[in-house]
């Protein structure tokens, strides 16, 4: 189990975030808690990836392909299966590509498909990466017990099938594709400062 610091935990999220009026609801307090703790186990992670001169989405896309294995991967599939939103998927196949860490190729029957693969530098990244990443992993949920930590993965599928289903009022143009009621307000809408 890693060690935390346990002045952390003197005044929870609304002391952490320096937030002088209360939450409006428990359901507000939650959603801002669940952005903030995505913040910093991503801020941590990054850390770990840039030694590598990577990014996390970078960092996820070469994990992406490492598991396509040798058949490699259309780009908006890769796109459709990263953790965040990539708008940007063919600049950041560029960037990987130019950094010698993945190559693209043009399918036979289809000149217009674009299959990516990890390239031998590209898994040696992640192979260096991967114990680094294991200790991130640990410290991101190490204070949590076995137990806590599978009750959690079940809250937080719980939360994303609420989105995948389309209970989330994202606007169209946030998304590039439609999905989600109209409607507005909440955390979900708009993200805190």
């Amino acid at each position: 189990m890693a060690s935390h610091d346990d002045d952390d935990d003197d005044g929870g999220l609304q002391a952490e975030i320096v937030q002088r009026r209360p939450f409006h609801s428990v359901k507000a307090e939650v959603a801002v808690s669940i952005l903030r703790t995505a913040a910093l186990i991503e801020r941590h992670f990054a850390q770990v990836v840039a030694r590598s001169g990577i990014t996390v989405q970078q960092y996820n896309v070469l994990r992406i392909l490492r598991g396509a294995g040798s058949e490699g991967l259309p780009t908006l599939v890769i796109r459709d299966r990263m953790i965040h939103a990539a708008p940007g998927i063919t600049r950041l196949l560029d960037k990987l590509e130019k950094a010698g860490l993945a190559r693209r190729d043009r399918s036979s029957p289809d000149r217009r498909q674009v299959f990516c693969h990890a390239t031998e530098r590209g898994l040696e990244v992640l192979a260096d990466l991967e114990e680094e990443m294991r200790h991130a992993d640990d410290y991101a949920v190490g204070s949590l017990t076995d137990d806590q930590q599978r009750q959690l993965i079940r809250l937080l599928e719980g939360v994303r099938a609420g989105h995948r289903r389309g209970n989330a009022p994202i606007h169209e143009a946030l998304t590039g594709h439609g999905g989600g009621n109209s409607g507005g307000g909440g955390p979900a809408s708009a993200p805190p400062d």
